[in-house]
């Protein structure tokens, strides 16, 4: 086929890419010999451009990025909680060794708010994008076309992609089952929203460590709400002041560790001490006033692993069955200061 004269439409990437059954991405890292391709898609990509007369615009790439790069769209619940800031370490390590970069876009823990940024990234020319959900309705993220999708910390709900986890129940049955093992019959949990999957599956950890040790869940020990800290020192604190309060409590991610620790810090010295364990591991935490146990595991390993799964993705030629890769927890015991 010749080339297109200057009255016809201009070809695109995308248009490219239809014709050839690949994606737009495979286009662009075959016409920069970038890695991530294999060398036969490369030449069949490079045989079609040169067969159609494609010519890349690459200012208006370079404007549109600031730079010859491709774009990662990274979407967060909430940027205030440092779990992200490190899930994002980990993507931005694999996005640059393949030349991409980051955009980073916050939903407020709103599903609603999480609808419009995906839009505004994908309107803005990202070749994929990496998602943390805010709810458990996963739709819109189906339908966008050629921009691939992995979601972090959940699984799809309705949709068929890449997602990667972290053992939420597995991590929380630990922490619970060690609590027990110190002794311990009533155990508050400061827990998470049940429709998220965070919160559903570390509940489900707590419920069934119970269980198992034939402790019947009481449902004035259990406060389930969005991550934030002053929810649980409030939620703690109702807790503690029952006529049988807790000897210990179980907070469902780090946010809710420092309302813990708030509510735990102005208990009077004569008073029945309290034991806390928490998932996700925090700072300074070995130089805490009492003991704590966390559920640590790494987020940066998690965002490295839905960059190389999306990476993968947009690389293959042929449909392939959607993933799941689930990241390890393990508990760390921060003993208090002598």
């Amino acid at each position: 086929m010749s080339a297109h004269s200057d009255s016809e439409p201009a070809l695109t990437m995308r248009d490219v890419a239809a014709r050839l059954g690949v994606s737009p991405m495979t286009v662009s890292r075959a016409l920069r010999g970038q890695r991530g391709i294999g060398e036969a898609t490369r030449q069949r990509v490079l045989a079609e451009v040169a067969a159609l007369g494609y010519r890349p615009n690459k200012r208006a790439r370079e404007l549109r990025s600031g730079g010859p790069s491709e774009l990662i769209g990274l979407v967060v619940t909430n940027l205030a909680n440092p779990f992200y800031s490190q899930l994002a370490v980990g993507l931005e390590q694999i996005c640059v060794s393949y030349g991409a970069r980051v955009m980073l876009g916050s939903t407020g823990e709103d599903p609603a708010t999480e609808r419009d940024v995906v839009a505004d990234l994908v309107d803005r020319g990202v070749d994929g994008l990496v998602v943390v959900p805010a709810g458990h309705d996963h739709g819109h993220l189906g339908g966008l076309r050629d921009v691939p999708v992995v979601l972090a910390a959940s699984p799809p709900m309705g949709i068929d992609v890449d997602c990667v986890l972290v053992d939420d129940f597995g991590g929380t049955r630990d922490a619970c089952r060690r609590l027990v093992a110190r002794g311990h019959r009533r155990i508050g949990f400061l827990g998470l929203p049940p429709s998220l999957w965070t919160g559903s599956e570390r509940f489900r950890g707590y419920a069934v460590a119970l269980e198992e040790a034939g402790i019947a869940l009481d449902e004035r020990y259990v406060s389930q709400h969005r991550g934030d800290s002053g929810l649980a020192e409030e939620a703690a604190r109702a807790m503690l002041a029952l006529p049988d309060p807790p000897t210990a409590l179980l907070t469902a991610n780090n946010r809710n560790t420092v309302g813990a620790l708030r509510a735990l810090r102005d208990r009077a010295p004569d008073e029945e001490p309290v034991s806390l364990a928490g998932f996700d591991d925090i700072e300074l935490a070995d130089m805490l006033h009492l003991p704590l146990t966390v559920v640590s595991y790494d987020p940066v390993e998690l965002g490295r692993a839905a960059a190389k799964l999306l990476f993968e993705r947009q690389a293959s030629t042929v449909p392939q069955p959607p993933r799941r890769v689930t990241i390890a927890t393990t508990l760390v015991d921060h003993p208090a200061p002598r």
